[in-house]
């Protein structure tokens, strides 16, 4: 994948910035002249003092006495029609003489200026009673060498914007190359020294693996728009070492689960000839098929098996269940009571993941249930479910124990500590919660609750 570079990307987006930037701000600059501000006050008739200096300079010829004179071209005669009151005049910028064709009143107002040499003089006439400066002169270099010209009361054409922009753009390249050069150059070191802290940050990232994952990005050298990026590569980090934690543990509890039943299975195989040999060793191959199957569930717990595509009534299906169990709970000498609603209870979720989470609680509470007790199972409107038995309960200070992978209260509890851990695995991919409180008088009540849905 190729890769850009941020501060080639930062910089030429300045290079850019500063390049639409200038003639905006021309523009604007011109904007604010035109509303009279001082200092500012300007009009769009001084705009066209360029295109008249070239026509003035367009004009000057060599008269038959071998004398520089001003001599008005076409294009000059046409703008003194649309602008009777224009006025011109041309100085030799060393001798200070005016050239042949000047305006009489410009050279009386204008020679005494010239013998200071000014390189930009903006006036206006006396009597005139405009307030905006309509008079301009400027030394130019001409087929005739170096002349001060002056024009006034020239009048504005709309080709006059572009010749202005261009006058202005070709006097203020130098400044302006300068200026985005030394900005691209600032820039260039400014972004570099400011991702110093995440280069280090790169480095430290890039020596953190599997057997590291404890290890976290230092956060406190970077910058206050890089700092959350860090933070949440150290959340990232801290969740996938806790689940790298939870898979080590997982795999040797695991082991552990195996190892015992293993065991039994090889000192059976040492005395084939007892009368129970055959029996026993279904029962060893039936308790580590259910330690491997579970495993095997355990394992198997990711997002696309648990994916939520179907809407699911809660009392359908939990009425399912108890009948499916029915029949078991009435040979181990136990009923299950239903208390449902009438009308559905609607939510999203994947129905084999909630059948094994409801089916697994209920045979837990069947289990735990005293010979001739019933198991309460009830459905609330708000997709609650609670399942109540009356056995010996759950100790408070092993409430949250009790849905850890492989947790058992002591090896005389049969089964492999999984199942509950299954269950709130499933139950947190819904979006839901699985708890246990103490049921009244006695017993335990494990509470399963999940978020609704609302019926069209």
């Amino acid at each position: 994948m190729r890769r850009h570079s941020l501060v080639l990307r930062i910089v030429g987006c300045l290079f850019l910035a500063q390049i639409i930037a200038f003639p905006i701000a021309w523009l604007v600059t011109i904007g604010i002249g035109l509303t009279g501000v001082e200092f500012f006050a300007t009009s769009l008739d001084e705009l066209s003092a360029i295109r008249a200096k070239k026509q003035i300079i367009a004009s000057l010829a060599i008269n038959e006495d071998k004398m520089l004179e001003i001599r008005p071209t076409p294009d000059l005669l046409e703008d003194l029609k649309r602008a009777p009151a224009m006025k011109f005049a041309a100085f030799r910028s060393l001798s200070r003489d005016p050239i042949a064709g000047s305006s009489p009143e410009l050279i009386a107002m204008l020679k005494p200026l010239i013998e200071i040499s000014p390189t930009h003089v903006h006036f206006i006439l006396p009597g005139d009673p405009s307030a905006i400066r309509r008079g301009l002169m400027e030394p130019e270099w001409t087929p005739f060498g170096r002349l001060h010209i002056a024009v006034y009361g020239q009048k504005f054409r709309l080709g006059d914007i572009v010749d202005a922009a261009i006058e202005e753009t070709r006097w203020l390249t130098a400044y302006l190359v300068m200026a985005i050069l030394m900005s691209a150059g600032a820039a260039w070191f400014a972004v570099r020294w400011g991702l110093r802290p995440l280069r280090r940050v790169a480095v430290q990232a890039s020596r953190i693996d599997m057997n590291s994952l404890d290890q976290r990005l230092d956060a406190n050298d970077v910058s206050s728009e890089v700092g959350p990026l860090v933070d949440a590569v150290n959340d990232a980090l801290a969740r996938l070492d806790a689940g790298v934690a939870r898979q080590r543990r997982f795999t040797a509890n695991a082991a552990h689960e195996l190892r015992t039943p293993i065991n039994v299975l090889g000192v059976r195989l040492d005395a084939p000839e007892e009368p129970t040999f055959k029996n026993d060793l279904k029962r060893d191959h039936r308790r580590i098929r259910n330690i491997v199957e579970q495993l095997l569930a355990s394992a198997r717990l990711d997002q696309q098996s648990t994916r939520r595509d179907h809407t699911i009534d809660l009392v359908a299906l939990t009425r399912t269940i108890i009948a499916d169990a029915a029949l078991l709970a009435l040979k181990a000498r136990r009923q299950i009571v239903l208390d449902a609603p009438s009308a559905p209870v609607l939510i999203e979720g994947n129905r084999p993941a909630l059948e094994s989470v409801i089916s697994n609680v209920i045979d837990n509470a069947l289990r735990a249930e005293p010979e001739g007790g019933a198991v309460h199972v009830r459905v609330a409107e708000n997709a609650t479910i609670e399942v109540i038995d009356h056995g010996g309960g759950v100790e408070e200070t092993d409430r949250d124990l009790i849905f850890e992978p492989f947790w058992r209260k002591n090896d005389s509890i049969p089964g492999t500590g999984l199942g509950l851990a299954i269950a709130r695995e499933l139950i947190d991919a819904h979006g839901g919660r699985i708890w246990v409180e103490e049921t009244p008088g006695g017993g335990a009540t494990f509470k399963l609750a999940f978020p609704t849905i609302e019926l069209d």
